[in-house]
């Protein structure tokens, strides 16, 4: 199904189409189509894609642990995800991930002395998403993740 985006302003939309390919691709373990996808969202504004991805993190998280989470709930997301990565996905990075989540929580360490690539933290971004969104369908927590920034960004 393709999703239309059309009531998002136009810098999010090709955001929230190639954020969707990349879940959807990591949910059905699409290694070429999750390949290209995480190239497209590389290819746009890291700090507007960080948000959209962080923010999907975030709301997923949230929703996985609505009572809230502790070092060892993280620990215990990680370590899924990794597991569930690696057996399609060989050079997943629980380093990544780890850097992804801790961003989502808004716990990141600013002074890490290497970024990974933005093809790298796309990837393992839709890898995580996929983890936590199991056999859901995409659309509607983006709809969420759109819906939470706006507010945010209305209530600054």
């Amino acid at each position: 199904m393709d999703q239309n985006w059309r009531h998002l302003p136009p810098p999010a939309r090709p955001i929230a189409s190639a954020a969707t390919a990349a879940v959807e691709a990591a949910q059905r373990r699409d290694d070429e189509a999750l390949t290209a996808a995480a190239g497209d969202l590389a290819g746009l504004d890291p700090a507007q894609t960080g948000l959209v991805l962080g923010t999907l993190i975030r709301l997923l998280l949230e929703q996985t642990h609505p009572d809230g989470l502790d070092g060892e709930a993280v620990r215990g997301v990680l370590e899924h995800a990794v597991r569930e990565a690696a057996q399609w996905q060989p050079e997943v990075d629980p380093h990544v991930m780890l850097l992804l989540l801790a961003g989502a929580l808004g716990v990141a360490d600013e002074d890490e002395a290497e970024t990974p690539k933005p093809e790298v933290l796309a990837r393992h971004a839709a890898l995580v998403a996929a983890d936590l969104l199991g056999p859901r369908p995409v659309p509607p927590l983006l709809t969420a993740t759109f819906t939470e920034i706006q507010r945010a960004q209305l209530n600054d």
